[in-house]
């Protein structure tokens, strides 16, 4: 029997594997046999992919690769896991996955604020934050941000990514570029404008 949830549904006791046969593919797990990892997919993949990541990283193709992830860290730190008594493996493995979601769904909306207010048409005023929208991950065109940013004065670039990609506030971003409040406004406004003119996205 396949230890995982079923659709709409929390795993529950019941359909965790039972503990000697977890210990047995454990044990496996430390002499370096690769299969057990697969058996530990096997069991518990599915409800780890529905009822962990997916809540926490509704984009399907995010979602795939943190699955992924979850089950290579299982492989390269299982030296660390340390048993509990009767307690399943499953949840050793759920805390890595929501670790992993939450860092990738931070990553993916930084990228997205970044898009969208380097974007912004608005002229003379200082960039607004906007929100992370639905959407998946373009690899793409994230490179094609790095290189325009790659592109600018040394100054602007350091402005933008304080502001929209380290998240910082005004005040502190002005301090950190040894330049008053105002200043750093006036800095990311020009940034802003050597952006637009520097970012050349490819249109299919």
């Amino acid at each position: 029997m396949v230890g995982c949830a079923k659709e709409g549904t929390l795993l529950d006791e019941a359909e965790l594997q039972p503990i000697e046969d977890e210990r047995a593919v454990v044990e496996a797990l430390l002499r370096g046999d690769r299969r057990a990892a697969g058996t530990l997919y096997a069991w518990y993949g599915d409800a780890l992919f529905r009822e962990v990541i997916l809540p926490r990283l509704p984009h399907r193709d995010l979602a795939e690769n943190v699955l992924c992830d979850t089950f290579r860290i299982v492989l390269e730190r299982c030296e660390t896991y340390r048993p509990e008594s009767d307690k399943s493996i499953y949840f050793w493995i759920r805390r890595i996955a929501i670790n992993r979601a939450i860092d990738v769904h931070r990553s993916y909306q930084r990228t997205r604020r970044l898009e969208d207010a380097l974007l912004s048409e608005s002229d003379g005023e200082p960039f607004t934050e906007a929100g992370a929208d639905a959407g998946l991950e373009d690899t793409d065109r994230r490179a094609e941000v790095e290189a325009a940013l790659a592109q600018l004065n040394p100054r602007y670039a350091e402005a933008l990514r304080l502001r929209l990609i380290a998240d910082l506030d005004r005040e502190e971003c002005a301090q950190r570029m040894g330049v008053t409040l105002g200043n750093f406004d006036v800095i990311l406004h020009r940034a802003s404008a050597a952006f637009r003119k520097a970012y050349q996205p490819d249109v299919d």
